[in-house]
């Protein structure tokens, strides 16, 4: 009779690893969605002023719908701005594909609702969290950074003519319905 497994090139006394059920990775996916989960407890718990953010009704925790309010004193004031959240399987470490749903007039949004701004690019680290975009995507409404605009006409408008800037805010807002 012979006896032919895996444990005759093993040490004696250790278990062949074809029989070693003990605990594996966690894939990519499943990590994201655990810290997903964390970030949505945060959220729930501790939520900051004029932000807000939660999966997608569809139960897919890697697509999340947001909200921003419109910063006092800028000219976004009493303004509501929808945006989504799309998750990489490898997130915190690559950062979410953030869009303006709501149309906005923003030197730093284009008219596809894409957005510059450095910490979704290349200056993404795991310490972010969806609050933290939320936020920043928050200040930006009050500070964008006209040295790297996607609409040259709102960086030019900003500081030239904050009234016509104002009026255009205005003209391309639209609130969206719920279910969009």
């Amino acid at each position: 009779m012979s006896y032919m497994d895996d444990s005759q090139n093993s040490a004696p006394g250790s278990v062949p690893a074809s029989k070693v059920g003990g605990a594996r990775k966690p894939e990519a996916g499943q990590q994201a969605t655990k810290r997903l989960q964390t970030e949505l407890m945060q959220l729930m718990t501790s939520p900051a002023p004029g932000v807000s953010a939660f999966p997608s009704a569809d139960g897919n925790l890697l697509s999340w719908r947001a909200t921003i309010e419109g910063p006092e004193d800028t000219p976004y004031a009493g303004l509501t701005f929808k945006l989504s959240f799309e998750f990489p399987g490898n997130y915190p470490y690559q950062p979410p594909q953030v869009l303006f749903r709501t149309p906005i007039y923003h030197p730093n949004v284009d008219f596809s609702g894409r957005i510059c701004l450095d910490i979704l690019k290349d200056k993404w680290t795991a310490a972010y969290n969806i609050q933290t975009v939320l936020l920043s995507l928050q200040s930006l409404l009050g500070e964008p950074n006209n040295n790297s605009p996607l609409n040259g006409e709102a960086a030019e408008l900003w500081d030239k003519d904050p009234a016509l800037f104002k009026t255009k805010v205005m003209d391309r807002h639209k609130d969206l319905d719920e279910e969009d």
